[in-house]
């Protein structure tokens, strides 16, 4: 078989590594990749967001089947486009990655359906949010309403910060067109969990679980990152609150798609908040997450691309998925100065058993030479039989990946060890 896979980051890296174990894949083109996707796929200078060049290399090359990871090309219709020349594909329709590409419409749909959620407003004039903010509970959340890279949520701790972020997002831009409407919500605390799930748009398989580290630095200080770091499964969430959110949350979640006459099809990952008063949905992100994906994927023990078929096929209920009872640690190693300023084109150097556990995000091939090109160079992940054993090896294994400024957390899993131990 012929795969494409529409992505260039560590979560399409670890997507690429699992889809070559099934033995009836013969190649596997990565649009566009990256220098360190290069080892694994074929890669091709082709934009994620390019559905037109997508669908038609696809079409020359005898594509059998297509994963398209990135939330945009998900929200611009890629698996529309490449589904309409014959091509199936794993990932929703533009009308079901309405769940991501649309705060506003996945909390409409929370509340329509009695999804549990963080009690919210929307506002598209500046004024009447800057009115607004002037009384609210504080802290408070602002979210643009639309992609934002992951960047596009302030938890704001003082009213002075809300307003600073809602003048950035309404009159700045800096999100573009993405913070011309915004949602304002309900502050709420507990532990966060992540939940990816497959489903095929009526059944909903959850995968392991996992725990996400955002913040740039150690203690979770600093700016929002894409991820910093994940550990999986994550000890917060037990059997009985697995069982409340499939009833309260993944399933309600599936149907209200379904009856809106968008059903998903795909990963649905779910962001949740363990607040005293029951599990609630801080987010949903309509693909994998990263570097969520980083660790739950190791973890996987049936066969990937059969399940990414099921999904499309509607066969997922007769389609075994099943996870290892392990446990896995993915430490990220970043640029200096990332998220905001930072220097690129370094060499990097790696050990040949660091390599094994690493999925390249942000670097490119230069003369010969794999080099940094992102804030988020890398990953490496490890797999142990426990979760301290995962956290030791995978900070072991990091030692083994060398670039200047490169940096990353020394924490990675502690607050998943404190849970375990408490």
């Amino acid at each position: 078989m012929k795969l494409l896979v529409v992505g260039g980051g560590g979560r399409e890296h670890a997507i690429i590594k699992k889809l070559k174990e099934n033995p009836a894949v013969e190649t596997i083109y990565a649009l566009p990749g990256n220098g360190g996707i290069a080892a694994d796929a074929v890669c091709v200078d082709i934009n994620a967001k390019d559905i037109p060049a997508q669908v038609a290399f696809a079409k020359s090359h005898g594509v059998d089947y297509a994963v398209v990871a990135p939330d945009d090309p998900l929200a611009l219709g890629a698996v529309d486009a490449l589904t309409r020349e014959g091509i199936p594909c794993f990932g929703p329709n533009a009308a079901a990655a309405q769940i991501e590409s649309s705060k506003v419409f996945a909390k409409d749909l929370m509340k329509k359906y009695h999804i549990p959620s963080a009690a919210y407003e929307v506002f598209t004039d500046l004024e009447t949010a800057l009115s607004y903010v002037e009384h609210c509970p504080i802290p408070t959340v602002i979210k643009a309403d639309g992609l934002a890279l992951g960047k596009g949520v302030t938890i704001a701790q003082t009213r002075e910060e809300a307003q600073n972020a809602l003048r950035a997002m309404m009159a700045d831009r800096i999100f573009g067109e993405s913070g011309s409407r915004v949602v304002i919500e309900e502050f709420l605390t507990g532990p966060e969990v992540s939940v990816l799930s497959f489903t095929d748009g009526k059944t909903v398989v959850p995968m392991v679980s996992s725990m996400d580290h955002k913040r740039a630095g150690d203690g979770d200080t600093g700016p929002n990152t894409g991820g910093m770091g994940t550990i999986a499964p994550n000890p917060y969430y037990t059997a009985e609150i697995a069982q409340e959110c499939m009833d309260t949350i993944f399933l309600p979640t599936i149907r209200a798609m379904e009856a809106e006459g968008r059903p998903f099809k795909g990963c649905l990952y779910f962001g949740l908040m363990l607040t005293p008063n029951g599990p609630k949905v801080i987010e949903y992100n309509c693909r994998f997450g990263d570097p969520e994906t980083q660790v739950v994927l190791p973890l996987l023990k049936s066969d990937l691309l059969t399940i990414m078929q099921a999904t499309t096929n509607g066969t997922l209920a007769q389609t075994p998925v099943e996870f290892s009872s392990g446990a896995a640690c993915c430490v990220v190693l970043a640029s200096q100065g990332y998220p905001t300023h930072y220097e690129k084109g370094f060499p990097i150097t790696m050990t040949e058993e660091a390599a094994a556990h690493t999925y390249v995000a942000g670097a490119k091939e230069d003369n010969g030479r794999l080099v940094t090109s992102g804030g988020r160079v890398l990953g490496v992940t490890a797999v142990a039989e426990d979760l301290p054993t995962a956290i030791q090896e995978a900070y072991r294994l990091a030692q083994g990946v060398t670039f200047e400024n490169a940096y990353c957390r020394r924490d990675i899993g502690q607050r998943a060890l404190a849970a375990l131990e408490g």
